[in-house]
């Protein structure tokens, strides 16, 4: 049998299980860390998703909003295990950014290794730095300037 003694974490738990965020519980969505940075001419974002089964996930954008969406399952035992500690959450977890228009969401790239979604997003044409010819009326030639 597995022995615990610290006394903040009972209390932790014991806290979820009254909030409704403990293992076990499918009422409220739970949180998804995540990390986001930009990297040359696209936008990365990575969240956190152990446990989650690839098929579980399911990605939408609608109007530059993307949501993320993922279940965590229960995994199957045989039904005369007596559990002793359950501590990984259980449930829906989902989570809503808010791209800007610089970026492109007809070409989101998602792959999942490790636990570990990672959407790619591009960043759009009309967004990337580009050089504008300028003319004068004394000089038929051009010049370039980085805009």
């Amino acid at each position: 049998m597995l022995m615990r003694t610290d006394p903040f974490r009972e209390f932790d738990r014991l806290a979820q299980q009254a909030l409704g965020t403990a293992a076990g519980t499918w009422s409220r969505p739970a949180a998804m860390p995540m990390d986001a940075y930009r990297h040359g001419d696209e936008f990365v974002v990575e969240f956190d998703l152990p446990g989650v089964d690839p098929s579980a996930i399911e990605l939408s954008v609608e109007r530059n909003v993307l949501t993320v969406k993922a279940e965590r399952r229960p995994t199957l035992r045989d039904e005369h295990v007596e559990m002793q500690v359950s501590e990984r959450p259980l449930g829906v977890y989902s989570r809503q950014l808010f791209l800007g228009d610089t970026l492109d969401t007809e070409h989101v790239h998602a792959d999942y290794h490790s636990g570990v979604l990672t959407l790619r997003i591009p960043v759009a044409e009309r967004a990337k730095p580009r050089s504008i010819a300028i003319s004068t009326a004394n000089d038929p030639g051009r010049r370039e300037i980085d805009a």
